[in-house]
């Protein structure tokens, strides 16, 4: 993995666990894909009108996870105020998706795995919050 590698040569890391913070930023990537892929599928399933919030909370929910995981990446100088705050937010958009996304998972296998994702993410996201403190 070249990513993890990159994290592992800054000069000045932010003194966090670096397990807790390569694995949220993974978490986080990996979340935001699903929820855009999960947002596009909704948006051609037959009940369209009804996977509206669905398609909502995805997006949110990719747009809060692309975003942290590029705050959390940035080591040089944090603001430990700033960074915990989009973790936080992250955690909250991850949580509000993976809940929407479960009400469909019966019917859209797509909404099932992306829930699972996103509860895998707020998880991700709880552990490295417990680690900056």
């Amino acid at each position: 993995m070249r990513f993890p590698h990159i994290m592992e040569l800054h000069p000045e890391p932010i003194g966090v666990d670096r397990d807790a913070l390569v694995h949220c930023i993974e978490e986080c990537l990996d979340c935001g894909t699903s929820c855009t892929a999960c947002a596009d599928a909704c948006v051609a399933e037959r009940d369209v009108q009804e996977m509206v919030h669905c398609i909502r909370l995805c997006l949110d929910c990719a747009e809060a996870c692309a975003s942290t995981g590029r705050i959390v990446a940035r080591q040089t100088s944090p603001d430990l105020t700033v960074m915990r705050a989009a973790i936080e937010a992250c955690a909250v958009a991850c949580g509000a998706s993976a809940e929407e996304c479960e009400r469909h998972a019966a019917h859209h296998e797509h909404c099932r795995v992306c829930a699972e994702q996103c509860r895998h993410c707020k998880g991700a996201c709880e552990v490295l919050l417990a680690a900056i403190g």
